[in-house]
């Protein structure tokens, strides 16, 4: 995401896809989560894309605000969920196909 002047605004990660760049919400190939399904959404502006503060995240990790395509369940059939903070491993540009 960029401002007028051609940089990211503050707190956006200068390396992160802007906001509106759409993706494809992927599963885990090691378990049935987080999503039991792969579906598509935009990469929202409502938060900046953050590091993700966990043990099991990669160095550098972040996550995303995206916004659905559709409402969707998570893998525990809790939702439906119209937005959701994702990690980026879970994510894929449409220029990754």
């Amino acid at each position: 995401m960029e401002n007028e002047s051609g940089t990211p605004p503050e707190g956006w990660p200068e390396s992160a896809w802007p906001s509106g760049t759409r993706v494809r919400v992927v599963q885990s190939p090691e378990w049935a989560g987080p999503w039991p399904v792969e579906f598509r959404g935009t990469v929202d502006d409502l938060f900046p894309p953050a590091p993700v503060e966990h043990p099991d995240a990669a160095e550098g990790e972040l996550a995303y605000w995206i916004r659905f395509d559709r409402s969707q369940r998570d893998s525990e059939g809790c939702g439906p969920y119209y937005e959701a903070r994702i990690w980026s491993r879970y994510l894929r540009t449409e220029q990754d196909g």
